[in-house]
């Protein structure tokens, strides 16, 4: 459990600076310049996800049970990863009316993929990993609209076409996850038997 709260810790960590400290980040960037700011961020996030997918991959050899969701919870959680995928589309697909409309769709992405799988995971490992980046998303988003406030950011208008597009996309991306990707990569056929 320790590499995964380490990977926890770094991964949350480097992804809060700008929750927490946007005046420091900002003056760190402008010292270092850009290139080697985002380098010891990506190697800190890169090194804080591998302990997160080794800390919980120990973690589930040795689960430590909590409560045992309900069979339901499962297909709760298919519809709102289903979500969390078309949210995650429309993060990179331009002019969509949902980026138009909720502004940052990757974090309300993450915010409902963690609470999906909250839902139908009951182990500690689950509620470390699930409810810490259910946490972070909750207090990016916050800031993310509070940044968006202060400096007057507008959005782009989306067009029915790309929001088509987004949807889509999203959907199609969660089907090839839910029925192949998820169970090759992380050992669990979440549709399956």
């Amino acid at each position: 459990m320790l590499f995964l709260v380490i990977g926890l810790v770094l991964f949350l960590g480097v992804h809060s600076v700008r929750i927490v400290s946007d005046g420091w980040r900002s003056q760190m960037l402008a010292r270092l310049g850009e290139g080697p700011w985002k380098g010891v961020y990506s190697l800190v996030s890169a090194v804080g996800l591998a302990l997160i997918v080794w800390g919980y991959g120990l973690a589930r050899q040795q689960p430590v049970v909590l409560w045992v969701p309900p069979v339901g919870m499962r297909h709760a959680a298919a519809l709102l990863t289903l979500v969390a995928f078309v949210l995650l589309a429309a993060t990179y697909v331009p002019r969509n009316g949902i980026r138009a409309r909720l502004h940052h769709p990757m974090v309300l992405g993450v915010k409902v993929w963690a609470l999906a799988h909250l839902l139908s995971n009951g182990t500690v490992a689950d509620v470390l990993l699930f409810g810490g980046f259910l946490l972070w998303s909750v207090a990016s988003f916050r800031a993310a609209r509070q940044r968006d406030r202060a400096q007057g950011t507008v959005y782009a208008p989306g067009t029915g076409a790309a929001t088509g597009i987004t949807v889509v996309a999203g959907a199609a991306a969660w089907a090839a996850f839910a029925f192949w990707a998820h169970a090759w990569l992380i050992g669990v056929a979440p549709l399956g038997r």
